[in-house]
């Protein structure tokens, strides 16, 4: 309980990830909406698109994967594999995969381990309301170095983010 408390109290003292271009992304592994493992050891000879978001099923979220299933064929041929990443559970990514026919897994990380590790949990504003969550961030990782991270994630035109 109080290690919880500890991590909670870390992660919210982040504003924004603490890792660059040129970082060794952290190791990871976590299941996916229908329970299959994802590592990063899995994705070694691959473009990842690793992007976290902070909630299914709301305006944002739902617009910046809408954007990346749009031009999914289009990032697969220039090799990037995407794993989406946020705290709901595997039964909400279900029915979000279901809702918007996502092509690319989602990870459950109801336990913000992963989000933790990437640094991507802080202090938002909203509507003039403050509060912890997923700060929307993306990383390319190739070879598990991180090559690209995006932190002004435009949802609506995302894709052209990564591939640019």
């Amino acid at each position: 309980m109080i290690l919880d408390f500890l991590r909670n109290k870390l992660m919210s003292d982040l504003a924004k990830t603490h890792l660059k271009a040129g970082d060794k992304a952290p190791e990871f592994e976590g299941h996916d909406q229908d329970g299959n493992l994802h590592a990063l050891s899995m994705y070694r000879d691959e473009k990842l698109v690793l992007f976290f978001y902070p909630k299914d099923n709301t305006p944002g979220c739902t617009a910046e994967v809408c954007n990346l299933r749009d031009h999914f064929s289009e990032l697969k041929k220039a090799g990037f594999r995407l794993l989406g990443v946020s705290a709901d559970s595997q039964k909400k990514h279900q029915n979000f995969i279901k809702k918007f026919s996502l092509p690319f897994p989602l990870l459950s990380d109801v336990d913000k381990n992963v989000i933790s590790d990437f640094g991507v949990w802080g202090r938002k504003k909203f509507m003039g309301r403050e509060f912890d969550g997923i700060i929307r961030t993306t990383f390319v990782i190739e070879k598990g170095i991180i090559t690209k991270v995006i932190e002004k994630v435009k949802t609506s035109d995302h894709a052209k983010q990564i591939k640019g």
